[in-house]
């Protein structure tokens, strides 16, 4: 699974101003919702719930935050550069600065976990995140999360 099969050139926010994690995940759910039609509180209440299982913070500075909803009809994601990093109990410690959500449906079954995978996997470049640390225009940041995949896919 593609990052281009998962966000939009629209679903990038490339220099979010927050000074919480809960903020950060408001603004990004905020945006999941404009964009998909799906409830905002829906999306931001079911992220919530998996954060309390556990933080999705992944360490290195990134964060995959994610849920499943009855009412989605894909699996879909959104992009954040954060402009200055926050504290998201991340598993090494070290506070996020990019973050990328991801929404399926109750459905998705292994299609879900497969998301989660490709996105971890892009993250894994140091070079990659490095690149989308130093840039704030919105399709530059699509462009380095969807270009040249077919070394990352499974």
């Amino acid at each position: 699974m593609l990052l281009n099969d998962l966000t939009s050139a629209n679903a990038i926010l490339p220099a979010l101003r927050v000074n919480t994690k809960k903020q950060a995940l408001q603004e990004i759910c905020a945006l999941a919702a404009s964009l998909s039609g799906l409830p905002e509180r829906g999306i931001f209440d079911s992220v919530l719930q998996r954060e309390r299982l556990g933080s999705t913070g992944v360490g290195n500075g990134l964060a995959i935050p994610h849920c499943k909803l009855a009412n989605a009809r894909s699996i879909f994601g959104v992009f954040a550069r954060l402009e200055r990093p926050v504290d998201f109990d991340a598993q090494d410690g070290a506070p996020v600065d990019l973050i990328f959500l991801l929404v399926a449906p109750e459905s998705a079954g292994a299609d879900h976990l497969k998301a989660l995978a490709s996105v971890a996997r892009v993250f894994r470049d140091p070079r990659l995140t490095a690149r989308l640390r130093a840039t704030k225009d919105p399709a530059a940041l699509y462009l380095l999360l969807t270009h040249n995949q077919t070394s990352h896919a499974a």
